[in-house]
């Protein structure tokens, strides 16, 4: 597996590229143990042509959304794994959502229609936990619910399959197919010992890039059960199971230092060629 992935032969009409905005789990981290990796929580960019959607709104979401209004993308899609903290955070510093030129769909469907995404926006930024509420948006923004299982086309020529994964809460996997290309994102999910996720099989089977949960390793599980994450162990066994080309290892620990992040991609690219613990940053061509 190399840096560009192999296709099925069919070529994108167009770039299809995803950035790495964010790739940490839980909190946010700063100081010299988080340079190599960084230290922001999950975003995750996805262009597909001209089409961009960006999947999470950790705090790396301030950093694309700087990139956004510096190229006047004017239309955009953000989808919500989920409305933990750690994938919301930036949202009310995401400058796009305040330029009445832009217009943005937010779409989420992990909560199954308990809560819409309006809701949602509006519990999480409220006085007194939050001193503002969306009102303060200047951006056309349109919410989208769905069910996890649902099949979404942002735009022509662009599928978004969907699945639930296993996260205190719920949380949904999305498999985004463009031009004979397939990504698949797949954060939040805890694995049971010995049994692959038939939802997360079936998001990534044939997949060019397969972005998951690694923020444990399988000798940490018996301390972090129940906290709805898994490992770069189960990165791989899911992977040799579903024909994946390349795997992205997101949502680090707030545990893990860069050193022991460098320990996990020299244990993991031993095992498995084509493995890469991702960074704040980071940039794959599929």
């Amino acid at each position: 597996m190399s840096d560009e992935a192999a296709g099925d032969g069919v070529k994108p009409p167009g770039d299809f590229t995803v950035t790495v905005w964010g790739s940490r789990g839980s909190t946010p981290l700063c100081g010299p143990d988080y340079i190599r990796y960084g230290g922001n929580t999950i975003c995750i960019e996805v262009r597909c042509g001209g089409e961009v959607m960006i999947f999470d709104a950790g705090t790396g979401v301030c950093f694309a959304g700087r990139r956004l209004v510096d190229e006047q993308i004017d239309h955009f899609h953000l989808f919500l794994t989920h409305c933990h903290y750690d994938h919301t955070q930036g949202l009310p510093f995401f400058l796009p959502l305040y330029r009445p030129e832009i217009s943005v769909t937010i779409a989420s469907g992990h909560m199954a229609g308990v809560m819409s995404t309006e809701n949602i926006l509006t519990t999480l930024m409220r006085p007194p936990l939050f001193p503002v509420t969306p009102s303060v948006f200047r951006a056309k923004i349109d919410y989208l619910d769905f069910l996890p299982g649902d099949r979404l086309e942002p735009a022509p020529g662009i599928v978004i399959e969907t699945a639930r994964l296993n996260h205190p809460g719920g949380a949904v996997g999305y498999r985004i197919s463009y031009g004979g290309r397939v990504v698949s994102i797949v954060t939040d999910t805890e694995h049971v010992p010995g049994e692959r996720d038939p939802n997360v099989l079936a998001l990534i089977e044939n997949t060019d890039l397969f972005l998951y949960d690694a923020a444990f390793t399988d000798e940490e599980m018996d301390k972090y059960a129940g906290f709805g994450h898994s490992t770069w162990q189960e990165a791989i066994r899911l992977a040799s199971a579903s024909g994946v080309r390349k795997i992205g290892l997101i949502h680090h620990s707030f545990a893990h230092k860069d050193d022991d992040l460098d320990r996990i991609a020299a244990l993991a690219g031993a095992v498995c060629e084509g493995v890469i613990v991702v960074h704040d940053g980071q940039v794959f061509e599929v």
